[in-house]
């Protein structure tokens, strides 16, 4: 590993936003944090020369960017936005010794052991189990924004974390009542491969919401996520609190789907944007029972424990994290 040089650029891109910040010696908490709205500039390069001028142009070591996207070679191209970037070239640009990019559900997943009681909310109450293991166990997160990310995070025999991050957010999903595969037959006209995100995202919410709309046969009144949620939040609306209460039904049982994946006793973790918004809507007994809803394995998941990141910059602490190992 190389010697940790500072100050350092901490960034966190999603589809929507891009968050950064500034950290200034090992282990100082991130300074500057500043979010951006991806639409507003023209490429990251334009993103982190606006974010630098407002700190006086400071001379930069190290740098690390969580991205929403699979990071599989020099060029990082995003599913959810329109920019991208050359690795070697950015680095080069901004002059840093070091630049790592990693995926923001690695980003993440690497923030989860750092965060403390006030940075996370339990769903449900997991069974007590008799003579756990002292060994850490995977944990597992998933997180519905623009897109839908997962990850998970295992340990080594030399403490080290290792992360495990693809892309399965574009898995098949799956339906567990007559009512949600009505959704999903009405989603497969419009979509070739009706993947989680199709339905766990902002986007999905509205796929959603418009499904159920014509199931009932009358038409959608709203076309964004914010505006179905509140109309759940109001009770205004039919059709916006069946959606919301479909999202974590769906949410649910996919976070339990990954669980299952991962082998994760240690707990399973929802982020993203979306989640902590829906407040009170996010049941937590309607989740944990769609969680651990999986016939001869429910007692498998009965014990794993599940929380929300109420933490709210999350991968900015994992980037900066990750420059450590």
């Amino acid at each position: 590993m190389q010697a940790p040089q500072f100050p350092r650029l901490i960034g966190d891109i999603g589809g929507t936003n891009a968050r950064w910040a500034c950290q200034l010696a090992p282990d100082a908490p991130l300074t500057n944090i500043a979010s951006y709205e991806c639409a507003d500039f023209p490429s990251i390069e334009a993103a982190i020369e606006q974010y630098l001028g407002s700190l006086g142009g400071a001379r930069l070591q190290d740098m690390a960017i969580g991205v929403a996207t699979a990071v599989t070679g020099d060029r990082v191209d995003f599913t959810n936005n329109t920019w991208g970037f050359s690795r070697q070239a950015l680095r080069a640009r901004l002059g840093v010794g070091r630049l790592l990019v990693l995926n923001d559900f690695a980003a993440l997943a690497l923030s989860l052991p750092r965060l403390g009681d006030d940075g996370l909310q339990a769903l449900g109450t997991p069974r007590a189990e008799q003579g756990a293991s002292a060994a850490p166990a995977p944990i597992v997160i998933v997180g519905p924004g623009t897109g839908l990310g997962v990850a998970a995070l295992a340990w080594q025999r030399d403490g080290l974390p290792l992360v495990i991050s693809g892309e399965g957010g574009h898995s098949t999903l799956a339906a567990t009542d007559d009512r949600q595969a009505a959704v999903l037959a009405l989603l497969r006209r419009q979509f070739e491969h009706v993947s989680a995100e199709r339905v766990l995202s902002g986007p999905g919410m509205v796929n959603l919401y418009r499904a159920l709309c014509e199931l009932d046969d009358h038409a959608p009144q709203h076309a964004r996520a914010a505006d179905i949620t509140q109309g759940a939040v109001e009770g205004r609306d039919p059709s916006c609190v069946e959606t919301v209460q479909m999202f974590v039904a769906f949410l649910g049982s996919f976070a339990g789907n990954m669980a299952l994946t991962y082998g994760a006793r240690g707990g399973a973790y929802i982020g993203g944007g979306i989640a902590p918004r829906l407040g009170t809507l996010l049941d937590a007994t309607a989740f944990r029972a769609h969680f651990e809803g999986k016939g001869r394995l429910r007692s498998y998941l009965e014990g794993i424990p599940s929380a929300l990141v109420t933490e709210p910059f999350p991968g900015l602490l994992g980037a900066a994290h990750a420059l450590d190992l």
